[in-house]
């Protein structure tokens, strides 16, 4: 499929954003994608290996996302956790370790594994925050079971609930402390799955009192999170029919209900497998649930109209929680000592 002129969709320019979060498919937006960025007015960005060269050209990417739309304070996320999820990658930027390795400190000394953590992520802030990131897919809150599948694997700090939320406590404040907005996923949890729903739908069976509590406890806990992300997971004790991301039922009664989670909600990303039905259905069908926001990662100019398609300009819930969001968010301090940051680091891992 071909992708239309901007303005054969016969809308212009949104007042409101529009609920949605886009990628874009290289190192600069095409001249087809800046009239569409620019027409359909998106919620947000984010940004993949694909977009990423050097400092310089990272944050002229991000300069000019924003100023595309209009807002200087649109969103421009990534997904950079550690270990096998990474956009920014050496030698021009730290490699951050994966979670479990803040784990298996904590469980040997937890003082030492909070301020590690901590650390790990304010460094994280540190590095993205010259680039113009302001938001990070980060702290993961799974946990992990064992025997699951390894799509989650060392990216959970443990098979322990309560450990889990005291780590992601830590990783919260780093990045906040750094300026940077936090994404807590995936909501409500994905330690179980058997299968990659990157490649197939996972179907999880658990009780709803074993997940209330086991793996909601840190989502529970830390559901003061500015940003959370959803699991494209079948948990059939809640809908036996719809994958979270797009049950109605999942999202009211564990994710706003049992959780108490209030803040900007986002699918993850709309391209995985594990969801059916054409971008549009999936976009539409996410907002109906209750979500606020949908994430289309791929860059496929196609694939970006259909979910331009199916979404709608933020509502009232969600611009509030977007409102409170911008209104708690930390400013750096600019004399942060990184290099000492990182000096401590290393020694609380190495030691």
């Amino acid at each position: 499929m071909t992708p239309s002129r901007p303005g054969d969709r016969g809308a212009s320019l949104s007042a409101e954003p529009l609920a949605l979060i886009l990628g874009v498919s290289g190192l600069t937006p095409t001249p087809w994608e800046a009239a569409f960025l620019r027409e359909i007015n998106p919620f947000g960005f984010i940004l993949f290996r694909r977009n990423v060269r050097d400092p310089d050209q990272v944050r002229a990417l991000t300069e000019s996302l924003r100023a595309l739309v209009g807002r200087p304070d649109a969103p421009v996320l990534i997904d950079q956790e550690g270990g096998r999820v990474h956009r920014l990658k050496p030698p021009l930027w730290r490699a951050p370790p994966p979670a479990e390795v803040f784990g298996q400190l904590y469980a040997r000394d937890p003082a030492l594994g909070r301020e590690a953590a901590w650390l790990n992520a304010r460094l994280i802030a540190h590095d993205l925050l010259a680039l113009g990131i302001d938001t990070d897919c980060l702290p993961v809150l799974d946990v992990r079971h064992p025997g699951a599948h390894d799509i989650v694997g060392d990216r959970a700090f443990s098979e322990d609930p309560d450990e889990v939320t005291t780590l992601g406590a830590a990783v919260i404040d780093g990045l906040e402390a750094g300026g940077v907005y936090p994404v807590v996923k995936h909501i409500p949890g994905h330690g179980r799955a058997q299968a990659d729903s990157h490649e197939a739908l996972p179907v999880i069976d658990t009780a709803f009192d074993d997940l209330v509590a086991h793996d909601l406890v840190p989502f529970r806990a830390l559901a003061q999170a500015p940003f959370a992300m959803t699991a494209h997971i079948l948990y059939t004790a809640l809908d036996a029919d719809a994958p979270a991301t797009l049950s109605p039922t999942v999202i009211e009664r564990v994710i706003r209900g049992a959780c108490a989670f209030d803040g900007l909600l986002m699918t993850d990303d709309l391209s995985m497998k594990a969801l059916a039905g054409s971008m549009e259905e999936r976009s539409r069908r996410s907002l109906a649930a209750g979500c606020d926001l949908v994430l289309h990662c791929n860059g496929d100019a196609s694939e970006m109209e259909q979910a331009a398609r199916g979404a709608r300009p933020l509502d009232s819930a969600a611009q509030r929680r977007w409102d409170t969001a911008r209104q708690q968010r930390r400013l750096p301090d600019p004399g942060y000592d990184a290099a000492g940051g990182l000096a401590r680091l290393g020694e609380l891992l190495n030691g």
